[in-house]
């Protein structure tokens, strides 16, 4: 296990912290603050206990070299001060002599949040020199970004090359649940994919067979392994050139002892819109002109049933169309059933990715899940079994310590 910060003595010390700050935004309005508030909550016994915080971020993809004030991240900084408690100062600069000074005049219990990281382009192409040039922003250097790990870049996996480096909170967090979903999880385990394209999600399934007792597969997905159980489609999003893959997956969930869910009943429509005129018909059953968009009653019931046959619970993907009722019933259903099976401390559940997450905040639950991870590339590398970048580079700079 990684070392945390918070078993080491800060007071006094420049923690130079990677943060995930690309929040979604209108304008100049954050319009969901929640990277912001769980970022501040591992920092704030940090800042209590005397560490002088260096904050780095991206945010959006700016042109390199192109300072567009539309990705500052000085927009930031009242609402970063509001939760961490504290007046935020700000450097306009990154990785300058300017940023340098900036980071030297703070006191204990201060932070400073300096301007974007990919302002520069020496942080997508992980450059030794800016890794140098951030590294005397700090004297620790503390990666909070878990979001970001899955890119070697400058501030991720470069900069451990140049100061003492740890896990924040947050990463920690994140790494402990997902190994414990994954890697060790408490048996029989299930996991719900769903998503639109198996292309996209091959190796995430050829991954997870060999982990779970059980993988659950909705949404587009669930069309394709259909189809290649010969079910017409009609109009329904699937992928014809997938067959081969589909019997790879299930081919390896043999051998491995896992069992893969499909719907037995399907809700299609004939228009992709909210309320339209829909029906209730076998998954063998798509009518010719219609398109699947959510699974079935029944099918959602006995997927319901497999979740509580487990104690393990690992969600990434929506079920069907989950922005649009009413084909949004499965996914809130099986949402609340997890829900309801992790309040009751039958099941340890862990959801992640951008859709996942949309859905179990419109379904009210994402609260009693044991834990959701709000990132999006670096959930789905790990689902795959890749080891990440970012995390790769800690444990490197912990076994050089």
């Amino acid at each position: 296990m990684l070392p945390s910060i918070l078993d080491v003595d800060v007071r006094g010390k420049r923690l130079l912290v990677r943060a995930d700050l690309n929040v979604p935004m209108d304008g100049s309005t954050i319009t969901d603050a929640t990277r912001i508030d769980r970022f501040a909550d591992g920092m704030r016994p940090l800042l209590a206990r005397g560490a002088r915080l260096v904050i780095v971020t991206h945010f959006g993809r700016p042109r390199a070299n192109e300072h567009d004030p539309a990705y500052s991240v000085d927009k930031l900084r009242d609402r970063l001060a509001e939760a961490l408690g504290v007046p935020v100062r700000f450097s306009d600069t990154v990785a300058t002599d300017g940023a340098v000074l900036h980071s030297e005049t703070l006191r204990d219990g201060e932070a400073l949040l300096c301007e974007n990281l990919r302002y520069n382009p020496g942080e997508t192409a992980n450059d030794p020199a800016f890794s140098a040039a951030l590294a005397r922003l700090g004297d620790l250097y503390v990666n909070d970004a878990f979001s970001c790990a899955h890119r070697a870049h400058a501030s991720t996996e470069g900069i451990t090359r140049h100061l003492p480096a740890y896990p924040g909170p947050l990463l920690l967090e994140e790494v402990t649940a997902l190994t414990a979903a994954l890697d060790s999880p408490r048996r029989p385990a299930v996991a719900i994919v769903g998503g639109s394209k198996v292309s996209t999600k091959i190796a995430v399934l050829k991954n997870l067979v060999a982990k779970v007792d059980h993988v659950i597969i909705g949404g587009g997905m669930a069309n394709t392994f259909l189809y290649a159980h010969g079910a017409p489609m009609g109009a329904s999003l699937h992928e014809a050139d997938q067959i081969g893959t589909v019997r790879e997956i299930e081919a390896a969930a043999r051998a491995a002892g896992c069992q893969i869910h499909l719907p037995v009943d399907v809700v299609a429509a004939s228009t992709f819109a909210a309320n339209a005129p829909h029906d209730c018909v076998a998954a063998t059953a798509c009518p010719e002109g219609a398109m699947i968009l959510d699974a079935g009653p029944e099918a959602t019931e006995r997927f319901a049933r497999v979740l509580e046959s487990c104690t393990t619970i690992l969600w990434n993907g929506p079920l069907g169309a989950f922005e649009l009722a009413p084909f949004d019933r499965a996914t809130m259903a099986l949402a609340r059933r997890a829900a309801e099976l992790t309040r009751r401390g039958r099941a340890v559940s862990v959801a992640g990715g951008g859709d996942t997450v949309a859905a179990l905040n419109a379904a009210g639950v994402a609260q009693d899940f044991t834990y959701v991870s709000a990132a999006g590339g670096a959930f789905l590398e790990w689902l795959e079994g890749r080891t990440l970048p970012g995390i790769a580079a800690l444990m490197r700079a912990d076994q050089a310590a």
